[in-house]
């Protein structure tokens, strides 16, 4: 049987990376063999691709960083993502096309009509993907507690971070099979609880 395919999306400090470890955790605990992994990375390749858009100084065109970010995408799925499913295990993953679609879509303003182009050239669409909406303080109050040294995507303006918010509320608005939107602005262990009631709800398992 097919393994189920999870994916985490929101802004900077949303507590992506933190809520897909805490579920993870939880499904090994109920029995579910799990993959936690993220984007970009994930593949041997995609992790020297992060390197590359992560870093401060990067300043690659909007048009070039979407195609890295596909080109990592594409060997996450062929080397890890897709061999895993096949075998049954579930894949928990923090950030997918999504974060493509709401950073350089609608923060930097490529055509998302393109960006769809790449996102079917993929061809691998999550079961369920979980946006964590916090609001641009909230986000980067909690960056500023993790680290002082920010990424390439952590220097950008608040206004930015206001489209891309924006550009996730609207995608979960647009498909809202796939997509649940959850204020993650409570404590940890407040928003995993909701986490774990929508995968009860959607799975149909007990967690």
């Amino acid at each position: 049987m097919r393994g189920r395919f999870i994916t985490f999306e929101g802004i900077e400090g949303a507590g992506k990376s933190t809520q897909a470890k805490v579920l993870a955790e939880a499904l090994r605990a109920s029995g579910v063999t799990v993959l936690l992994t993220r984007e970009p990375g994930g593949a041997p390749n995609a992790e020297k691709l992060r390197e590359i858009l992560l870093h401060p100084e990067q300043d690659w065109t909007p048009l070039a960083e979407t195609l890295l970010h596909f080109a990592a995408r594409a060997e996450h799925i062929a080397r890890t993502i897709s061999p895993a499913l096949a075998a049954g295990t579930w894949v928990v993953c923090d950030r997918y096309y999504d974060s493509t679609m709401a950073y350089q879509g609608y923060g930097k303003g490529l055509s998302r009509a393109d960006i769809q182009t790449l996102k079917k050239l993929v061809g691998l669409d999550p079961d369920l993907t979980l946006i964590l909406d916090v609001t641009i303080e909230t986000g980067f109050s909690r960056i500023n507690e993790r680290h002082q040294n920010r990424d390439h995507y952590e220097q950008l303006s608040d206004a930015f971070f206001l489209r891309v918010r924006e550009g996730f509320r609207e995608i979960a608005a647009l498909e809202p099979a796939r997509c649940v939107l959850l204020s993650a602005e409570a404590t940890r262990e407040a928003v995993a609880q909701d986490v774990r009631a929508i995968i009860r709800e959607r799975f149909g398992m007990a967690l």
